[in-house]
């Protein structure tokens, strides 16, 4: 197998056998990219609830951090199943219904006003 010069630091190639599939890898350095750009952008804040890079780089833009990231294996690919899935969809409409629910009976209880 040859390898070829590429722009990229590392290669996608090498990238590949973390995630199995260019698509899983995309998703997961685009997701983690979202997170760093997050954090850079709420330093000023002083909020500090962002993951902050978890790689020494000299790389400024975060795909590129994220890519690092993946290749130092402190990234890793979480993959679920579609029962799992299905479960957080099924949980997040009940609290949603829930919600509502909750919403109309505060409206339902206060008194109107005159």
């Amino acid at each position: 197998m040859t390898t070829e010069d590429t722009m990229m630091n590392p290669a996608i190639e090498s990238l590949m056998g973390y995630t199995g599939s260019k698509f899983s890898l995309v998703t997961l350095s685009a997701r983690r990219a979202r997170e760093i750009n997050s954090y850079f952008n709420q330093l000023g804040d002083g909020l500090g609830n962002m993951v902050p890079p978890q790689v020494s780089s000299t790389a400024r833009k975060p795909l590129s951090i994220s890519f690092e990231e993946i290749a130092a294996g402190k990234i890793q690919l979480v993959a679920k199943t579609i029962e799992e899935v299905l479960a957080e969809n099924e949980a997040a409409m009940a609290a949603e219904k829930q919600a509502e629910l909750d919403a109309m009976q505060d409206s339902a209880t206060e008194p109107a006003a005159e």
